[in-house]
């Protein structure tokens, strides 16, 4: 079995790390919104889900396109970094919301951030993967998600049940940190990260 190279484990670290947290969210949001927010129901979950998709969809060519005029990843990376560390803080706005609008920023906020988070991400894992392994480490990636998803799902609804919502927000917040702290170690320490002289 082949090992990918040091790089693209700290991504897929990172990756995994980003849905891990947001993971924990999934099987909860929708009741979050109806018990605890005013004038929260369905169909406002419905709205503030589409906030998210369709905020982080629009912007998302854009910011990708603007990263890869300029030349070198340590922008990159630092763009990552500013949305890993929007993501990490997102969560902890929950905890003091009360209001359905409240959402709908929090919303709209994380979906810049995983515009910023996802396509960095993605450029910068492809520029690197192993030649001749591009679909086994692309499938490493999508089976960490996969993972990071599915066993936070399971725990997500297990904390809220036992300890509430406000711990499952500031767990969130942890794992995303995680994510954050694996993307500025890279930066700092990585030489395979390629500078603005060198062509990308």
């Amino acid at each position: 079995m082949v090992k990918p190279n040091r790089l693209i484990v700290k991504l897929i670290a990172t990756s995994f790390f980003v849905h891990a947290g947001w993971g924990l969210m999934a099987p909860i949001f929708a009741l979050f919104i109806t018990d605890q927010i005013k004038g929260g129901s369905l169909e406002m979950v419905g709205v503030a889900v589409g906030i998210h998709w369709i905020v982080k969809s629009s912007i998302q060519p854009f910011l990708a396109y603007r990263m890869d005029k300029v030349k070198g990843e340590h922008d990159d990376m630092a763009f990552l970094l500013n949305g890993s560390l929007i993501v990490t803080l997102v969560p902890i706005f929950y905890i003091f919301s009360f209001e359905v609008w409240h959402i709908f920023v929090l919303e709209a906020i994380r979906g810049v951030a995983l515009a910023m988070v996802i396509p960095t991400l993605s450029g910068v894992f492809t520029r690197h993967v192993d030649k001749n392994w591009e679909a086994y480490a692309w499938s490493l990636q999508s089976t960490g998600i996969g993972f990071a998803l599915g066993f936070a799902s399971i725990f997500g609804g297990m904390i809220a049940a036992t300890l509430g919502y406000k711990v499952v927000f500031i767990m969130v917040s942890i794992i995303s940190g995680i994510a954050m702290g694996t993307v500025y170690f890279t930066i700092k320490n990585d030489p395979w990260l390629r500078n603005g002289d060198e062509e990308d």
